[in-house]
């Protein structure tokens, strides 16, 4: 089952971003004092009463504008209320209801969507209260008042929002079914490949560009494992994405991007890397998603002597971020290699989720330290005290230091490829984050 998404919509600088920030528990989304920061949806996860949900944060909805920026977030903010199972409205009790609160109020009721009414920046609860209750007038129902920049009133809108969504079902929590994302541009066969693991024509499979709209979950088991298999409308490039359906199509990718273990990013072995590619396979691995690359369309490539090697080196080339990523040359439509990708589905699935005990990291973070010295930098050595993982999906780990600045992009790639000799971590990103200590501080 699909966690419940919650998209969070208001004008500019209302404090969406502060709240979102606060529920994922990091500072995903840019905030500011300048209106209109978040000018893209941002997605996180997060859960209340051991019930998730994906939480959509939003740029502000503006008056009606010829301003391209306004406009694309009006139309963002649109597409979120068409996807959200449930809409929190976030107004500004310093600026009382306006006009724009008005119009928010009137599309949202067009949509016959679920809403949880806030009002924000209620820092003073009796003080204010009177200026609370005017936002009753907008028709929806009991204002809850809170104060993000505080963190007051949040726990009454996590109950509202846990009242309001459905209750999980007995399978939402399986955490042996692996989730596979199929990401790709239009027409690379991401359904044909989906089609061919299921044995059926359950996705509709056409040459037209663009027929899969939306993100399809099909259930596969079998001697390998139990899987979810997660078919997307492929994402087109920005000038082309005009019409509000094709907008929609990239809302629904990157949240099923959001909700995969392993990525299977799909590539046509004949047209090569794109800049479409580039940009999907970004997206992904800034999601810190376990990865594979599947060139397909391999069986009417025209192959010679050393083809695979050279094509491998391409690809790598185009995409030396995704050098983690393993390589699978496949047949979406003749089958060709597609039994493989269990396998390597299992292994990057496994390695985004291994974890690493501080024990073993240390010992190999001073025999890394011992082959190759830290850096120094006019006459100040940098000193790593030690290492110890935080969390997984991606692996990421903290390494206390005296210095971030000494800490130098080159030095950390060493660790993370002397990382990935010892461990694999084939498929998976590896994140490092730099804890700076003082020496007296550390044990």
């Amino acid at each position: 089952m699909a966690k419940s998404t919650v998209a969070i919509i208001g004008k500019p600088n209302v404090g969406k971003s502060t709240f979102f920030n606060y529920l994922i528990g990091e500072r995903k989304a840019i905030v500011g004092d300048t209106p209109g920061t978040t000018r893209d949806r941002i997605y996180g996860e997060t859960n209340w009463r051991d019930r998730k949900f994906t939480l959509i944060d939003t740029g502000g909805i503006e008056e009606k504008s010829e301003d391209v920026i306004s406009t694309q977030m009006r139309i963002q903010a649109e597409l979120a209320i068409e996807f959200a199972d449930l809409i929190i409205f976030m107004t500004d009790v310093k600026t009382g209801v306006t006009d724009i609160d008005k119009d928010i109020a009137q599309m949202i009721r067009k949509s016959k969507k679920k809403v949880i009414l806030v009002c924000n920046k209620v820092d003073d609860f009796q003080k204010l209260q009177n200026d609370v209750y005017e936002f009753y007038n907008l028709g929806l129902g009991k204002p809850y008042p809170i104060s993000s920049a505080n963190a007051k009133g949040i726990g009454d809108i996590l109950d509202a929002i846990y009242d309001e969504l459905p209750e999980k079902e007995d399978d939402e929590d399986d955490e042996e079914r692996i989730k596979v994302t199929i990401i790709g541009k239009p027409n690379v066969g991401k359904s044909s490949l989906i089609n061919k693991i299921l044995g059926e024509n359950r996705l509709i499979v056409s040459d037209v560009a663009g027929t899969t709209r939306d993100a399809i979950d099909s259930e596969f088991d079998n001697k390998y494992g139990k899987y979810t298999f997660i078919d997307t409308a492929g994402l087109r490039r920005h000038s082309k994405v005009n019409e509000n359906i094709e907008k929609y199509s990239v809302l629904r990718t990157n949240l099923a991007i959001e909700r995969a273990d392993v990525c299977i990013l799909m590539i046509d072995a004949e047209e090569g890397v794109t800049e479409q590619d580039t940009k999907i396979a970004g997206i992904a691995h800034e999601a810190g998603k376990g990865i594979i690359i599947a060139i397909n369309k391999w069986d009417i490539y025209n192959k010679e002597s050393g083809s695979l090697e050279k094509y491998t080196k391409e690809v790598y080339n185009k995409l030396p971020y995704l050098e983690y990523a393993p390589i699978i040359f496949i047949s979406a439509k003749t089958g060709q290699r597609v039994a493989k990708i269990y396998e390597l589905i299992n292994q990057v699935s496994n390695n985004n989720a291994l974890r690493i005990s501080t024990s073993n990291l240390n010992a190999l973070l001073e025999e890394a330290v011992s082959i190759v010295q830290p850096p120094t930098d006019k006459g100040k050595r940098l000193k790593i005290y030690y290492m110890t993982q935080v969390s997984t999906k991606p692996p990421t780990f903290a390494i206390f230091a005296n210095s971030k600045k000494l800490f130098h992009f080159s030095y950390q790639r060493y660790i993370v490829n002397i990382l990935r000799k010892e461990y694999g971590f084939i498929g998976s990103p590896i994140k490092i984050l730099i804890r700076e200590r003082k020496e007296k501080d550390v044990d």
